[in-house]
C-alpha cells in the first residue's frame, strides 16, 4: 500500500469528529425512550434499530463515541505524563533512583492490569473519572520502563555528555536533548495505548464498572443486549462492531507508524 497511514489516520480523525459533533449528527435523542417499539430492528426512520428501552442504537453509539475518545485520550495523556516523568529519573539519574522506581513499577505488574482496575473502579465508584484515574494508574507502568530503557541508551551518548559538560540543567538536558528523542516511541505506544483504554473502558462499562448508569458507552451497550442476542441481535452487535473497527484501525496505525518511523530512523 502507497500510504499505509491513510486509512487508519482517516478513521481515527473521524472517530474524533464524530465525537465532537456528536450533538448535531444524533437523529434522534440518546435518552428518547419509546417503549411500545422496543427492540425494534434496523429501519428507515431507525437506522441501526432501537434497544431494550426503545432507545435509537445509533444516537447512542454516536454518543457512546464521546466516552471512548475522552477516556482514551486522557487515559494515555496521564499515563504517559507520569510514566515519562517516572521513567526519565529512573534512567537519567540511575542508583537509588532507578531501584526504588523499578520496585514500585514491579509491585503494579505484580497485579493483573484488568483485575487492578476493577479493583480500583470499585473501591471508588462507578464514574467516568474514576474509571480514567484507574486505568491511568495502570497504565503509566508500561510507559515509565520504555522511556527508561531509551534513557539508558542515550545518557552515554557523546551529545548528552557535551551538555552536561556545558553545565545545562538536568531539566533542560531532558526536555531538550533526551525527550524528543524518545519522543517517536512515545507516539506509536501511545497510540497503541488508546485503542488498549477503550477496549479497557468497555470491558469494565460491560461489567458494570465503567460511566454512569444509563450514559451511552458501547460497553454497556453490549452488556445490555447480551440477553436479546436471539430476538434482537442488532442491540449488542453494532456497538461491538464499533469496538472492532476503532480498536482495529488504532492498532493499524500504530503498526504503522511504527514502521514509517524506523524507516526515517535509518
Amino acid at each position: 500500500m502507497k500510504h499505509p497511514l491513510a486509512a487508519p489516520a482517516l478513521l481515527l480523525l473521524a472517530l474524533l469528529l464524530v465525537a465532537l459533533a456528536a450533538p448535531w449528527l444524533v437523529p434522534f435523542s440518546p435518552s428518547e425512550q419509546l417503549l411500545e417499539r422496543r427492540l425494534e430492528g434496523p429501519s428507515a426512520s431507525h437506522w441501526l434499530g432501537l434497544d431494550e428501552l426503545g432507545r435509537d442504537v445509533l444516537s447512542r453509539l454516536i454518543y457512546g463515541t464521546r466516552v471512548s475518545v475522552t477516556v482514551g485520550l486522557s487515559v494515555v495523556a496521564l499515563a504517559a505524563l507520569v510514566g515519562t516523568l517516572i521513567g526519565s529519573i529512573a534512567g537519567y539519574w540511575g542508583g537509588a533512583w532507578d531501584t526504588w522506581l523499578m520496585r514500585l513499577c514491579e509491585v503494579f505488574l505484580a497485579f493483573p492490569g484488568t483485575l487492578l482496575a476493577i479493583a480500583m473502579v470499585a473501591v471508588l465508584g462507578p464514574a467516568l473519572l474514576n474509571l480514567i484515574i484507574a486505568l491511568a494508574a495502570v497504565g503509566w507502568v508500561g510507559y515509565a520502563r520504555l522511556v527508561r530503557a531509551q534513557v539508558l541508551s542515550l545518557r552515554k551518548r557523546p551529545f548528552i555528555e557535551a551538555a552536561v559538560s556545558a553545565g545545562l540543567p538536568t531539566w533542560r538536558i531532558l526536555l531538550r536533548h533526551v525527550l524528543p528523542q524518545v519522543a517517536p516511541t512515545l507516539v506509536v505506544q501511545s497510540t497503541l495505548g488508546v485503542a488498549g483504554a477503550i477496549l479497557a473502558e468497555a470491558g469494565l462499562s460491560f461489567l458494570g464498572l465503567g460511566v454512569a448508569t444509563g450514559s451511552p458507552s458501547w460497553g454497556a451497550m453490549i452488556n445490555a443486549g447480551r440477553s436479546h442476542l436471539l430476538d434482537a441481535p442488532h442491540v449488542a452487535f453494532f456497538p461491538g462492531l464499533a469496538i472492532f473497527v476503532v480498536v482495529a484501525g488504532l492498532n493499524l496505525l500504530g503498526d504503522a507508524l511504527a514502521d514509517r518511523l524506523s524507516i526515517k530512523a535509518d
